[in-house]
């Protein structure tokens, strides 16, 4: 039986739309989906949310992966972040339970078991607030268009968007 090579391209939106910016992923994905309309055929919009290990076996079909997220990469809130596929860390360190399985464990397990997408990137924003609440603070809220932006860019640079 010949071995089929992934070929699903996804743009990913993930996080808890509950918790202010912690949900910046599936808003921005929404704003990326609303900028480019039909321009981009044969790429799906997924809402993550947090499904962490429940996303396995997308990542482990896709041959392009664009990950939509909030970032706590010590930055200033608001700032854009984004990192190519080395660069991003594959495990975030020690849990206190298994049940906590971040998006980047299963980056790093789609990595272990040879799956992990060839094209692979990520956009995200540093939070400036995760309390209670459905909508994006001021501060990351005006860093959407930046990522939609960068996310359109890398879209193109994959050679995906449609003229």
């Amino acid at each position: 039986m010949p071995v089929t090579q992934p070929d699903r391209k996804v743009v990913l939106g993930l996080g808890n739309i509950l918790n202010s910016d912690e949900g910046m992923g599936v808003h921005a994905l929404h704003a990326v989906e609303a900028h480019l309309g039909t321009r981009v055929p044969g790429v799906e919009f997924l809402d993550g949310g947090v499904l962490g290990l429940n996303l396995l076996m997308v990542v482990e079909e896709c041959s392009h992966l664009l990950v939509l997220d909030a970032i706590d990469g010590r930055r200033p809130p608001g700032a854009v972040i984004e990192l190519a596929r080395d660069d991003i860390p594959l495990y975030t360190g020690v849990k206190m339970s298994q049940h906590q399985v971040t998006f980047q464990e299963v980056l790093g397990l789609a990595n272990m078991r040879g799956k992990l997408p060839p094209h692979l990137h990520l956009i995200g924003a540093q939070p400036a607030d995760l309390s209670i609440g459905t909508e994006l603070s001021a501060t990351v809220a005006a860093a959407v268009p930046e990522i939609v932006a960068r996310a359109a860019q890398v879209l193109q640079n994959w050679e995906l968007v449609a003229g």
